[in-house]
């Protein structure tokens, strides 16, 4: 910058240059759009007292809290889960409720379901008998709810509606503001084999050993969100857009076989009655050993427990406080493994459980993968509150609940272990145990807002992915990843804050793009200081607590004094592209003697008269006026009028410390895409040397499609470049250098 403005402070009224005359015969339609500079009122809800303009909880923020008492037991034989439930539901908000509404997203398995029918079909030309025979002439997996009884806290039955997975609870007198209801549901559904029907929970069948590993999820009726953005959140769950939950206590008895080992949210309560003397004193090692996971099951244990199926029962007590769900998973077949996790202010428990199939890969790598994403993620936002951080190994599967989640990734049937199997398995675990901070803690609504806890996750993930490994091959979060989705046709593309049912390309619109956005400000537009400093001040105004995107976008203003409206209105409300090319480059030169003709060049906001002279010229390189054989650059040293001016001017300790600039480039950009980003500029000189430019994203402030800056160098620039480490999704390099370079294609790169 400095070498910019030289000649313009050191003399007024004596730089030249030459007007650039309007060739636009007809602006393109949005290319000069000012609004995306305007602040967004047009689409953020208004302030008020429940959420500030700060993007903080407002003095009259408040949120409903359910609590559970539940008794649950597992028939493994025939692969069914029932349950009673004790609701106990306080009503925080200011006003009074005639219904409640819950959730029975089980339902979505139900035969007659919906969820199958708003799916467009094709006929496949070729299948499997198998895949034939499912399709067309087997009956569809019966799952789903059947609930036995709604009963209030006397016994006497509640009246209810059931609205696919929605179930509506009729109240006698309405439930009045500050108090709350106890109720109990007495339920039970079919399992699904989610390898054959799909799902986010189940279980998986082991042919071998007759065996079933489950993950069992969404099994209980759940309280529906009320709040003061929504009211009741009673979307239906048709399988994409995940779920909104209210925080509340849970104590839940678990009656499983006997031989089967088993994890689920919350503290166990009575671990000397589940497991053996030998593995509580495993266990209780772990709890003090850091450095590497403790075997609490053993291979050899969970070898010969699966040899034998106990008609015996034992129930595992949990309890847990403050979470917004529940989630278990056993099975005979586990092995169980842990270690101690020392974080800022106290330590918690990393776990992994996983069957003899999935060594050497989980034992190696699963608890250590757990460790390291509690501690990065603790260190970005606030430490990790919960006592323990489960993973399960189950294949085909990448799903979080509070302190629990399913994992895929299992080596061959010879026990080999691709690269690709190693780290997806390492990423789907950072990920998904990651979730327990987006969205278990910070709480937002899943059903509506899908990139609030995936993207944001998927951001977290990538910074834990480099801090485990600088090489490590991270799939999203870089700038240069996101490019074929950007560019590609928007018929298929949705703005960011779309609802989740609606996307067309659910990974890249509501994991990766959110997330190369978040690395982008972070990298390129606030640094890291400032944006680290302004996320974690939105981690922690809102765990525990329910967040929309507004709440997001105006905290990471409020607490970096950076304007980002520009980049949300373009990068989340938009599919508009990055596109940011070099126009023109005119060299110019220092010269004493002014061009012959001179009719078009102005100086500062006079125009250009020979008689107010002397003056030191800018002749541009392409000028006719300029002999070609004489053209080169001047030592400004040479120029007289400017010699006497700095010997006049300056001391000579004050010319010591001048620049000597000789080479004079106007670079013209432009920005075919219509989204805004800064300008990184790298310029490469003739001996090889580098200097980098980075121009704010306020330099097209004015609405223009065109902005030009001016590089005075000492040395001859060879190559000037556009963004060349690939930091803003710029989708067409082709445009990004000068000279042109011809950019290889994946054929040329192959040798093709």
């Amino acid at each position: 910058m400095k070498r910019i403005i030289f000649l313009l402070a050191m003399l007024p009224a004596v730089v030249f240059a030459q007007e650039t005359k309007n060739t636009d015969k007809k602006r393109e339609p949005g290319k000069y759009d000012t609004n995306k500079f305007s602040q967004m009122y047009d689409l953020l809800a208004t302030p008020n007292m429940f959420r500030t303009a700060s993007g903080a909880p407002g003095p009259a923020y408040y949120q409903q809290q359910a609590d559970y008492k539940m008794d649950i037991e597992l028939d493994d034989k025939n692969t069914k889960v029932y349950g009673t439930e004790t609701i106990t539901y306080h009503n925080n908000s200011p006003e009074n409720l005639e219904y409640l509404w819950v959730q029975l997203d089980q339902n979505q398995k139900e035969r007659n379901s919906k969820s199958t029918l708003v799916e467009n079909q094709k006929m496949e030309k070729a299948m499997t008998p198998a895949g034939f025979s499912k399709k067309f002439m087997e009956e569809s997996f019966d799952g789903g709810f059947v609930i036995e009884y709604v009963k209030d806290a006397k016994g006497k039955p509640m009246k209810y509606t059931i609205n696919q997975t929605m179930m509506r609870i009729d109240l006698d007198t309405p439930l009045k503001s500050k108090e709350k209801i106890s109720f109990s549901i007495k339920w039970w559904y079919n399992i699904s084999n989610y390898r054959v029907d799909g799902g986010r929970s189940g279980y998986e069948h082991f042919e071998k050993d007759g065996n079933n590993l489950y993950v069992i999820a969404q099994f209980y009726p759940r309280m529906a969100v009320y709040n003061d953005v929504e009211g009741w959140q009673n979307m239906q769950f048709w399988g994409a857009g995940e779920f909104a939950l209210p925080f509340g206590n849970f104590d839940v008895n678990i009656t499983v076989p006997a031989d089967h080992v088993l994890e689920a949210t919350g503290d166990l309560m009575n671990r000397k009655e589940v497991f053996t003397a030998e593995q509580l004193k495993r266990y209780q090692l772990a709890e003090k050993t850091y450095d590497k996971p403790v075997v609490v099951v053993t291979q050899e244990e969970a070898e010969a427990a699966s040899k034998g199926f106990s008609n015996k029962k034992k129930t595992w007590k949990f309890s847990a406080k403050n979470v917004r769900d529940f989630g278990i998973s056993t099975s005979r077949k586990f092995i169980y493994d842990a270690m101690a996790v020392k974080l800022s202010e106290k330590s918690v428990m990393a776990i992994s459980l996983y069957p003899p199939e999935a060594n050497p890969l989980w034992g190696e790598y699963s608890t250590k993968t757990v460790a390291h994403t509690l501690r990065s993620y603790s260190s970005h936002t606030f430490d990790y509150p919960y006592p323990k951080a489960i993973s399960i190994s189950a294949e085909d599967q990448g799903m979080e609940y509070p302190m629990i989640c399913w994992n895929y990734g299992r080596p061959d049937e010879n026990g080999f272990i691709s690269e690709r199997i190693k780290y997806g398995m390492q990423s789907v675990i950072i990920h998904e145990v990651g979730h327990n901070f987006f969205p278990m803690i910070v709480n937002s609504d899943e059903r509506q807002w899908t990139w609030m806890d995936e993207g944001l996750n998927t951001f977290m993930q990538y910074m834990a992915e480099q801090e485990l490994s600088s090489s490590y091959p991270s799939q999203r979060g870089p700038a240069a990843k996101i490019v074929p989705y950007m560019s590609g046709p928007q018929d298929f593309l949705e703005p960011i804050m779309s609802n989740s049912e609606s996307l067309q390309q659910f990974g890249a619109n509501a994991y990766a793009k959110p997330a190369t956005g978040l690395n982008i400000l972070r990298e390129t537009i606030m640094g890291r200081e400032l944006f680290d400093y302004a996320f974690k001040t939105y981690a922690n105004r809102w765990k525990f607590k329910h967040p929309t995107p507004e709440d997001f976008f105006r905290t990471m203003e409020d607490a970096s004094a950076v304007d980002l409206d520009w980049f949300w209105r373009g990068w989340f409300y938009s599919t508009d592209y990055v596109d940011i090319g070099i126009q023109e480059v005119k060299e110019y030169y220092v010269s004493s003697e002014a061009p012959k003709e001179t009719k078009d060049v102005t100086i500062r906001r006079g125009r250009f008269n020979k008689e107010d002279g002397p003056f030191v010229y800018m002749v541009s390189g392409d000028s006719k006026d300029l002999n070609k054989k004489n053209m080169k650059s001047f030592d400004i040293n040479d120029i007289k009028v400017l010699a006497d001016f700095i010997q006049e001017k300056y001391t000579q300790e004050e010319r010591s410390k001048l620049k000597s600039p000789k080479y004079f480039y106007e670079v013209a950009f432009d920005k075919p895409g219509g989204m805004l980003m800064p300008i990184l500029v790298q310029l490469t000189y003739d001996d090889g040397s580098t200097e980098d430019y980075n121009f704010p994203v306020q330099i097209w402030r004015k609405g223009n499609q065109t902005v030009s800056r001016v590089f005075a160098t000492e040395k001859k620039v060879a190559k000037i470049k556009l963004d060349p480490k690939l930091q803003t999704a710029d989708i067409d390099l082709e445009n990004n250098s000068w000279p042109k370079e011809k950019i290889k294609s994946k054929f040329d790169e192959l040798g093709g």
